[in-house]
C-alpha cells in the first residue's frame, strides 16, 4: 500500500490537456485513486470560480477533496464547500498596484466573487477570463471600483517584457508581497508568505497528514514552491526547466496523460 495519500495537482499545463480538457484516462485513475482513499486537492493561480468545473467533473464533492485556489489565497473543502483558510489584498494595496502597473506600462486586474475588474483591455485579459469562465467587468476607473478585498491582483503583458517587469516589481514590492509569474505573461501578486506550499502546509495540518505523504504535480513557475515541498515533487514532461529541475520525478506531458502514469506508478503499484 502506498505512503502517499494526497495528491496535489496544478490544473493547466498539468490536470488539463492544451484543450482544456482532463483526459479519460487520466480522469479514470484519479477517481479510482479516491476510491482508494487518496484525497485530491487542486492547486491553481485560477480563483476558485474557474476550479469548480475540473472539481465537479472529479467528483471532488463525492470525496475528501479541496480547492486550493489563488496559488493558495484560499482554500475551501469541496464536499461542504467551508472555507478552511483565506487571505487577501486590501483595496488600497489593489491601487497602489494599480499606480505601479501604470508607472510600467502593464495591464492589471482584480477579482470580486465570480468576476474580473479591469480598467484594461489585452488578450492575456481575455485568455483569464476564458480559462476560468468568468465575465469582464470593464470599469472607467479601477480605484473607484476596487473598494473591496481582492484575493490577487493580476497584471499582464508579453513575456519578454513581463519577464523585465517582475524583476522591478519585486525589487519595490517584494518585502511585502507574494509576486510570481503562473504563466509568461500572467504576473501575480497576493498577500505576503502566499504561495501552493505555505497553503498546502495549512491543509495538511488541517486533515491530519505530512508532507512526506503528499504528491505536488505541476509544469509552472508558482508550482515550484510545492514541488520543493511535497514528498515527492513531480514535473510534468512540459514543465519549464526549472520546475524540471527542482523535480524529483519527471512525468510525461499534459497531452500524454503524465498525471495517470504518476498515479499508476507511485499509488497504484506502490
Amino acid at each position: 500500500m502506498s505512503n502517499y495519500k494526497m495528491i496535489v495537482l496544478d490544473l493547466d499545463g498539468t490536470l488539463m490537456s492544451s484543450k482544456n480538457e482532463i483526459s479519460p484516462k487520466t480522469k479514470e485513475a484519479l477517481l479510482k485513486a479516491q476510491e482508494q482513499g487518496v484525497m485530491i486537492v487542486l492547486a491553481s493561480g485560477r480563483p476558485t470560480y474557474g476550479m469548480t468545473k475540473a472539481a465537479k467533473e472529479l467528483r471532488l464533492d463525492q470525496y475528501p477533496g479541496y480547492i486550493l485556489s489563488y496559488n493558495g489565497g484560499r482554500i475551501i473543502e469541496s464536499h461542504s464547500n467551508e472555507m478552511i483558510y483565506d487571505k487577501s489584498l486590501t483595496p488600497e494595496i489593489c491601487h497602489e498596484l494599480y499606480d505601479l502597473a501604470r508607472e510600467m506600462n502593464v495591464n492589471i486586474m482584480a477579482y470580486e466573487d465570480a468576476a474580473i475588474v479591469t480598467a484594461d483591455n489585452d488578450q492575456y485579459i481575455q485568455k483569464e477570463a476564458n480559462i476560468n469562465g468568468m465575465p469582464i467587468n470593464r470599469v472607467e476607473n479601477f480605484k473607484d471600483s476596487v473598494t473591496f478585498n481582492s484575493v490577487k491582483c493580476l497584471c499582464t503583458a508579453d513575456p519578454e517584457y513581463l519577464e523585465k517587469v517582475e524583476i522591478k516589481m519585486k525589487e519595490r514590492l517584494g518585502e511585502r508581497l507574494s509576486i510570481t509569474r503562473s504563466l509568461p505573461f500572467f504576473l501575480e501578486f497576493m498577500p505576503q508568505n502566499i504561495n501552493k506550499a505555505y497553503s498546502l502546509q495549512k491543509l495538511l495540518d488541517h486533515v491530519g497528514l505530512d508532507q512526506s505523504q503528499l504528491i505536488a504535480c505541476g509544469d509552472g513557475y508558482n508550482d515550484l514552491s510545492m514541488i520543493d515541498f511535497a514528498g515527492l515533487g513531480v514535473a510534468m514532461g512540459n514543465a519549464v526547466s526549472e520546475v524540471k529541475k527542482a523535480a524529483n520525478y519527471i512525468t510525461s506531458t499534459n497531452d500524454e496523460d503524465g498525471i495517470a502514469h504518476v498515479i499508476e506508478k507511485f499509488i497504484f503499484t506502490a
